[in-house]
């Protein structure tokens, strides 16, 4: 089966870096029933800073308002689903390395079932051209 890349939106929100505070972020949108196609979360400038993409962006960014956080966006990542295999995820790099497209960040991992699964960022002036190179523009 093909690797099934999708671009998504994706907003910023910055946190205390402390316990519990993911899970404040977390819980109002999983009582509103947002459902989120990826988290990524890791330490900036002594708070931790939260990618957050929303399977709906409409319906996330009038969470947000109600429960007043403050986020940044929508920017653009690239959320890939495959088989698990050996080199999924350097196939993809490679494809983006050999048209100068250089990855912001990449997170990728197995999940299970003979499945893997990838974010991809790239620079906001990049976008366009990695969905072209991903096949999806």
């Amino acid at each position: 089966m093909a690797d099934l890349i999708r671009s998504a939106q994706y907003f910023k929100v910055q946190i205390a870096d402390k316990p519990g505070e993911l899970a404040g972020l977390l819980a109002p949108l999983d009582e509103a029933g947002v459902n989120l196609l990826a988290v990524h979360a890791f330490p900036r400038n002594r708070r931790t800073q939260v990618d957050v993409a929303p399977e709906d962006p409409t319906t996330f960014k009038n969470v947000a308002k109600v429960h007043r956080l403050k986020i940044v966006g929508p920017k653009t990542c690239f959320i890939v689903d495959g088989d698990d295999r050996p080199g999924a995820l350097a196939g993809l790099t490679e494809q983006l390395s050999t048209a100068k497209i250089n990855l912001v960040a990449v997170t990728g991992r197995s999940a299970g079932q003979g499945r893997f699964g990838a974010i991809l960022w790239v620079k906001p002036r990049h976008v366009k051209k990695a969905a072209k190179v991903l096949g999806i523009g």
